[in-house]
């Protein structure tokens, strides 16, 4: 399995289907936040979803969700730092 890879994932939020296209790696990351937060993947998307469409202008859910990722890892200090 490559981390690039784009797997397509059915799945339900806020009780309505809808399929979500991402790299494996991103989904890797939001089970794994999920499990932290104790919740299911579901209602960490529902959880995305809603802070999306409170934007102005929301941007689709895919790119929604690597952002949340990019933001959680930045706030858990779960990245590499680099000298500056």
């Amino acid at each position: 399995m490559s981390d690039f890879t784009l797997r397509k994932h059915s799945v339900k939020i806020a009780g309505h289907a809808t399929s979500i296209t991402l790299e494996d790696i991103f989904w890797q990351q939001l089970d794994r936040m999920a499990d932290e937060q104790g919740m299911t993947i579901n209602q960490l998307l529902a959880d995305i979803d809603n802070g999306r469409m409170a934007e102005k202008k929301p941007v689709n859910l895919s790119s929604a969700i690597r952002v949340t990722i990019l933001q959680y890892l930045l706030d858990t200090d779960l990245y590499f730092e680099t000298d500056q």
